[in-house]
């Protein structure tokens, strides 16, 4: 499938001991930042756009630096990062300071760290857009550092309220918005702890009182009610305070680790498992409208800071975007693709001698197994029916045996990732020429004009891919038919909780809904769709629905993967091609722990994803390119 650009990838470490612990016990004052290294490298997938770090130091003398702050834009910003960083650390090993040395000076070396990946879901870039954000202040417990896996619905309305208090944002973002809300919640706790003690305690007294009774959960619980969205946010306070918060759905998922040495959060389960070498029942998920906290005092805390709403853990995170090493993962990809399997057989018309069986590489690797194994299972049935049919028949000879058995599928790797080519050098048919070549094919598998050929992906959105390199090279083949098989249902419906699929005219399924529509004279549909999505926008949360359902609802899904396949194929394919998509109820079934299926059926969890697939239908109708 074509990329898309998805929710990012977030990393959080609070070391629990002394600085001097882990360089006696693993030899190195840059253990902790090797660990959060080796975290987003693991999860790079997650944001490939740019990049950054933040470490606070807690024992850092008056006048010097104490929280400190990288970041990089480009696909290489890990490395970047790091490579701009480690001279600093090269001579403090080279030196061998003294550990109280390192604690107070040394620069990026200190108790708390943050990473982030980040992947744009909004169309912005620049530095001005990578975490981590930072609100700086004269007093410790004042500074916030902030990033997050996030993207709000309602900026708008948090926006006001940032305004309505005084405020006055520098940058329009939904990440600036959550800093200045929180950094407000911040400030008056400081207040309310400072009110406490004023009239008891000289002034820098009070600071180290504020600093010690500072009540993360309450910063949290003034602001996270107003969000509307999917999101895992980490904060961290200069004077040592940090969380991580979860949207109260579930949406955007947090995995976490705690020992006596160490706390950790990140975005993936397996990532923790291997970067730290323990075993899955080490790593916790952080349940929805939860956060875990960590105080300058290092005690740890697991806190409800939202009521827990409808389970809409994200699908898709299963079938596309994590990585597919996780123990659950793994399995429900591979029950994706067996459960493709009856409609295959019918698509090829149960000819599996004349059918050869491959995968879009890479992330459709996984679904291929698991329908490999459900057609083996399919030609083992077979196979026993044949012998028993044989033995009734008293014509079961050794070489009917070995016949029956010699059965096999055809199992090939047809498509290859070829290079990524540098499009952007050319503009129109040029582009689209070496858009093409993306991949290559493996030629001699496939007999001319009488071969099926299956292959697999994770998802069909855009089509764009198909279309431009899938189709044409397969069709060189020269097979009888093509069946595209979609291991995910079509995506139907934009996404706002954290992927950048954002405009209706996008989704190949959509264009295929409306020229439905106006091929069979039901055009009139469109129009009270539009003007009913026009009407909702003055309606409260609570009357919120999803308008733009109505376009599907006339046709199956078989008639919109008809037209979807017709509207795909290029021109000059000489095959036919035929697409496959899973079913909602085999998505369901292979991911039960992962409801949250709005791209697919439109059943968005909360308002602001209603009012944003509405707003992008009035847009659409209105020829307006906007998100």
């Amino acid at each position: 499938m074509e990329p898309l650009k998805h929710e990012c990838g977030i990393a959080m470490i609070r070391l629990l001991k002394p600085i001097e612990y882990y360089k006696e016990k693993y030899g190195s004052y840059s253990w902790a930042l090797k660990k959060l290294y080796l975290l987003m490298e693991k999860q790079h997938n997650r944001g490939q756009e740019a990049a950054g770090i933040g470490v606070v130091k807690l024992n850092a003398m008056p006048g010097s630096e104490y929280v400190f702050r990288e970041r990089a834009l480009g696909t290489q910003a890990i490395r970047d990062i790091f490579d701009k960083i480690g001279p600093a650390l090269d001579k403090i090993h080279a030196e061998n300071l003294p550990p109280d040395v390192v604690e107070r000076e040394a620069p990026f070396i200190g108790e708390i760290y943050l990473g982030h990946l980040r992947y744009s879901t909004t169309g912005r870039s620049g530095m001005s857009y990578v975490h981590p954000f930072l609100r700086r202040n004269n007093w410790r417990s004042r500074n916030l550092m902030l990033c997050g896996n996030f993207n709000m619905t309602n900026v708008d309305e948090i926006f006001r309220g940032v305004i309505e208090k005084g405020q006055h944002p520098r940058i329009y973002s939904d990440t600036v918005m959550l800093l200045e809300q929180l950094g407000y919640a911040l400030d008056k706790e400081n207040h309310r702890v400072y009110r406490q003690y004023r009239d008891v305690l000289p002034e820098r007294e009070i600071t180290r009182k504020i600093e010690e009774e500072i009540d993360l959960e309450a910063v949290l619980k003034a602001a996270a009610p107003t969000w509307d969205g999917g999101y895992v946010i980490c904060g961290a306070t200069g004077s040592g305070d940090i969380f991580a918060l979860r949207d109260a759905n579930g949406i955007r998922p947090a995995f976490y680790f705690k020992n006596d040495e160490v706390v950790v959060v990140a975005s993936e389960r397996p990532v923790l498992q291997t970067v730290f070498n323990i075993a899955r029942r080490d790593v916790e998920e952080l349940q929805p409208g939860c956060a875990i906290t960590v105080n300058s005092k290092g005690e740890v805390n697991l806190a409800r800071i939202l009521p827990e709403g409808r389970n809409q853990r994200c699908s898709f995170e299963r079938i596309y975007f994590s990585r597919g090493s996780d123990a659950d993962i793994y399995q429900e990809r591979k029950m994706l693709g067996r459960l493709l399997v009856p409609e295959i057989l019918e698509k090829i018309g149960n000819d599996i001698d004349n059918t050869v069986f491959s995968f879009i590489p890479n992330t459709a690797e996984v679904a291929f197994i698991g329908m490999v194994e459900g057609l083996q299972s399919h030609l083992d049935m077979l196979k026993t029916e044949k012998i028993l049919k044989a033995r009734d028949r008293g014509a079961l000879t050794d070489q009917r045996i070995r016949d029956i058995i010699g059965q096999k599928l055809r199992i090939e790797k047809i498509a290859i990732k070829d290079i990524k080519l540098r499009t952007f050098i050319t503009e129109g048919e040029a582009r689209d020429e070496l858009a093409a070549h993306v991949y290559d094919v493996s030629y001699g598998c496939v007999k001319n004009n009488i071969d099926n050929l299956v292959v697999i992906d994770d998802s069909i959105v855009r089509g764009t891919t198909l279309t431009q390199s899938i189709l044409r090279i397969l069709d060189r083949l020269h097979p009888k038919k093509i069946i595209v098989v979609s291991s995910s249902p079509q995506v139907r419906y934009p996404d706002c909780y954290g992927i950048d699929m954002s405009s209706l005219s996008e989704f190949a399924a959509f264009r295929a809904a409306i020229a439905l529509l106006r091929e069979r004279g039901m055009g009139d549909i469109i129009t009270r769709v539009y003007e009913r999505c026009k009407e909702m926008a003055s309606l409260p949360d609570e009357l919120q629905e999803n308008c733009v359902k109505a376009i599907y609802a006339p046709f199956s899904q078989q008639e919109i993967a008809t037209k979807m396949a017709e509207m795909l194929t290029p021109p000059d394919t000489v095959a036919e091609v035929r697409l496959i998509f899973q079913s909602l109820e085999g998505l369901r079934k292979a991911i039960p722990g992962h409801p949250g299926d709005w791209y697919f059926s439109g059943n968005y969890p909360t308002p602001g994803g209603i009012r944003i697939v509405n707003n992008a239908f009035v847009a659409f109708y209105e020829k307006r390119g906007v998100r």
